[in-house]
């Protein structure tokens, strides 16, 4: 089990914690490997993981925020009521990283809040779309002025900032987000042999890993607005779709940059090896021993923006609570 070192902040069942208490958060890895009994329990204010027996690693209780499993492994029913008690999350994963079974912590009993996210009119809603995507497509400009790329590229986005302020619904608005998506991702990704992004098909190794990011990302945020209180199936810019998470899908659109980032570092870094990969029924899949390699990858750099990540959500929650409050923003910095 990997511990992701961080300064993450978060809330209890009983009350939201501050960022001082959030900042000694962090998250586990525990990889499940084929053929051995692996074991996740809980023990004198511990989470333990062993494999047949032995003992990898433990962490206490009061400094985890989320645990991500992937593969088989037996738990216990203390370890679900602890993790209920300190507003653990556990999300089980099968090895293509996709969730199959969260058990999220959550904030209880925040009516005031449900009351006023269920009544934001159409207007109020659209609104805020246009600062999310608008936050989205600026961190782009970010990322591709970091690449020091001249072209035209830069007066386009300038341009479609505008557009995006003055996007006259929700369809117009996804319209303009799904152009500057496109070609933001052929001018990052130009040196990794970009084609297009097909999210969840996985057709090849830049879209299978930019999707394991995004989900560790998604769920991250995921249980960030749950510890607020927010019904995260309710969204703004994302609309109400059966067993969709719309909320969390809104707010980690101005995120997304970090793992677009994360990715073509690795890659220049020379992390990124085809050889990790293979290709069945035109899906690619990650060789089973290298998972926690790329993990790892993924969930440092959540890590390294976590305080941006609980500030964001938090500014959220103030703004929706009381619109007077700031609209929170995120600026990638690029070192």
């Amino acid at each position: 089990m990997k511990t992701i070192d961080n300064r993450f902040y978060g809330m209890t069942n009983k009350k939201m914690l501050s960022l001082p208490d959030f900042k000694e958060k962090q998250m586990l890895f525990a990889h499940a490997e084929w053929g051995t009994k692996s074991f996740l329990r809980f023990a004198n204010d511990n989470i333990v993981f062993s494999k047949d027996g032995k003992i990898i690693s433990r962490a206490s209780c009061h400094k985890v925020f989320a645990v991500f499993i992937v593969g088989d492994i037996a738990i216990t029913s203390r370890l679900l009521q602890q993790a209920a008690t300190h507003a653990i999350s556990l999300f089980f994963m099968r090895n293509n990283f996709e969730v199959f079974a969260p058990f999220s912590a959550r904030a209880e009993g925040n009516y005031l809040l449900r009351i006023k996210q269920y009544s934001l009119s159409e207007d109020k809603e659209l609104s805020i779309s246009r600062l999310l995507v608008k936050n989205k497509a600026e961190n782009q400009m970010r990322l591709l002025k970091s690449r020091n790329k001249a072209g035209d590229w830069e007066t386009y986005w300038q341009n479609a900032v505008l557009r995006i302020a003055g996007a006259k619904d929700n369809q117009e608005l996804l319209g303009i987000e799904g152009e500057l998506s496109r070609r933001f991702f052929s001018e990052y990704f130009k040196d990794m042999d970009w084609r297009r992004r097909m999210p969840r098909v996985k057709p090849d190794v830049p879209n299978f890993l930019l999707d394991m990011g995004y989900t560790y990302l998604f769920n991250v945020v995921d249980a960030l607005l749950r510890l607020h209180g927010f019904d995260t199936y309710k969204g703004v810019y994302h609309k109400l779709f059966f067993q969709r998470k719309s909320l969390a899908c809104d707010l980690v659109e101005p995120f997304r940059c970090i793992i677009d980032h994360a990715l073509l570092k690795a890659h220049n870094l020379k992390q990124v090896d085809g050889d990790d990969f293979s290709v069945a029924e035109k899906k690619v899949a990650l060789s089973y021993d290298k998972q926690r390699k790329y993990a790892t990858i993924f969930l440092e750099t959540i890590m390294d923006h976590k305080e941006d990540i609980f500030s964001f959500v938090h500014g959220f929650y103030r703004f929706i609570m009381d619109s007077k409050n700031e609209f929170p923003e995120f600026a990638i910095h690029i070192e």
